[in-house]
Order: structure tokens, then C-alpha cells, then sequence
């Protein structure tokens, strides 16, 4: 049996993140995490481009844009979707997470989704740092994963 190998390496690729404004702090807090490990991983500064959105689900339309271009290897969802006292937030973490999910299956563009979804801001804030460095790693392992098959 032959084993693919996951691959961290992220020299020579594209990468295009896109940031949720809405609860910014948590969001500033993904970016920087994300953006670090990027470059930990040899994704040049230059080679990172970021766009932001009004909220999360904003994201997947701004996102199919970026795949659909041709300009990244890979791209990265950032925000949070905070619990409130409504259903709103059902259907905005139910429905960000379709969209990014059904951007990366329709063109093929892996996206690392860190919209996290919490209970309240202190979850939220004790997730960003380490979800914004995991996606940095997923995006980067899916593009060497997808090139060996």
C-alpha cells in the first residue's frame, strides 16, 4: 500500500484568506495567528492576500470568487459566528459552513474553514490563536495532498 504523505510546505503557493469583520477581535486574533504560520510554513508575505466581509455569511460568495480566479492554490475562511439569544445563529453557522464547504467541492480550490462557532466571546477568544494556526496548516497539507493524487 502506498501512503500519501501530508506535506507542510508551503513555498511558491498562493494563498487567499477571507475575513469576517464581525466580532473583530476574535477575527484580528485568527488572522494574525494564520497569517504567522503561513510564513512559518514558507508561504511568502507577497503571496498572501487578504479580503474582508461584512460577516460569515458573506464569506462563501467572496471565497467562490477567489477559487474561481485562478490566482490561489488554496484559500482560508476566518471569522466567528457567536451564540446570541435568537436563531440567527443556527442558520448563519449552518449556512457559512455550507458555503464554504460546497466552494471548495464545486472548484476543487481546497479552503481551511476557521469560522469558529461558539457558545460566547471568552470560547471564542481562547480558540482563535490555535484554529487560525490550524488553518494556515490545513490549507497548505490539502494543496501538497491534492498535487500527489
Amino acid at each position: 500500500m502506498k501512503e500519501l504523505e501530508p506535506g507542510l510546505n508551503g513555498k511558491g503557493l498562493r494563498i487567499g484568506i477571507v475575513l469576517s469583520r464581525f466580532n473583530q477581535d476574535v477575527g484580528d486574533g485568527l488572522l494574525s495567528a494564520c497569517k504567522a504560520e503561513l510564513e512559518r510554513l514558507n508561504v511568502a508575505p507577497q503571496d498572501i492576500v487578504l479580503a474582508t466581509v461584512p460577516g460569515a455569511l458573506e464569506a462563501p460568495l467572496v471565497l467562490l470568487r477567489m477559487a474561481q480566479s485562478g490566482k490561489f492554490d488554496a484559500l482560508v475562511a476566518l471569522g466567528a459566528v457567536i451564540r446570541g439569544e435568537t436563531y440567527h445563529f443556527e442558520i448563519v453557522a449552518n449556512e457559512s459552513a455550507r458555503g464554504v464547504s460546497e466552494v471548495q467541492l464545486s472548484t476543487g480550490i481546497p479552503v481551511a474553514n476557521a469560522i469558529l462557532t461558539t457558545e460566547d466571546d471568552d470560547q471564542a477568544l481562547a480558540r482563535a490563536a490555535t484554529k487560525g494556526m490550524e488553518a494556515a496548516q490545513v490549507a497548505i497539507e490539502m494543496v501538497n495532498l491534492l498535487k500527489q493524487l
